[in-house]
């Protein structure tokens, strides 16, 4: 089993499964010509996201972490006409290319872009008593998840789904021998969670053209 098989196998359910959609792709190209990092979830995820807002009936949404916006388009897409993204973005050379992109998508009435540090951002919006969103996505750096998990649950309320990306991190999460911050951050991540009566959550592992790596998603209870 080789990424080079999953890649091939994803790129076969996106033939078959997902329709051909322009402005994802565009977004795509952009990211690339403009050397943002190949990292953004795959077609495959990016509609998990998206059938995963539509089943939560999300109204509202936040996402940690924009890079190109391609996570972005397909979670906003799930909103109803009066529906909104806010979405954080520490770096303003990534943040521009998801502007142009989230334009491109015909999104920019629906999506707020903030450029800055997330944890800076974050205090800001719970002061603004803007209510509870529906639906969290974190795909941030990786050694604060833990700090960004814990503001979700004060912006969530019962009902709301957190999802978090890259959490196994090839399977160095339970690694003793690896002292990645990245991954560290993750086994912080975990631990949280096992302590956490306000959620029900779990960890799902992946493969695909991402390699190999995983995703949680916790529900937030009656206690959030």
């Amino acid at each position: 089993m080789t990424r080079e098989l999953w890649t091939e196998v994803d790129r076969y359910i996106a033939e078959r499964v997902l329709a051909p959609d322009p402005a994802l792709d565009a977004a795509l190209r952009a990211s690339a010509e403009a050397g943002l990092p190949p990292i953004a979830v795959s077609p495959p995820q990016g509609k998990l996201l998206h059938l995963l807002a539509h089943v939560r009936g999300a109204r509202t949404i936040l996402e940690l972490g924009t890079l190109g916006a391609y996570s972005t388009i397909w979670l906003a897409r799930a909103l109803p006409p009066d529906g909104r993204l806010i979405t954080i973005e520490a770096d303003p050379a990534y943040a521009a290319v998801a502007r142009e992109n989230i334009s491109r998508a015909q999104l920019s009435d629906m999506v707020e872009l903030r450029v800055g540090q997330a944890l800076e951002h974050l205090p800001e919006l719970a002061a603004e008593n803007r209510g509870a969103f529906d639906l969290i996505f974190i795909d941030a750096d990786k050694q604060t998840t833990p700090q960004y998990f814990t503001w979700a649950l004060e912006l969530s309320r019962a009902g709301s789904l957190i999802i978090t990306d890259n959490v196994i991190r090839g399977g160095a999460l339970i690694d003793p021998a690896c002292t990645d911050p990245r991954v560290e951050g993750m086994r912080r991540f975990h631990e949280l969670l096992r302590g956490e009566p306000r959620v029900s959550a779990t960890t799902i592992q992946t493969v695909g053209s991402k390699g190999y790596d995983g995703f949680t998603v916790a529900l937030v209870g009656e206690g959030g």
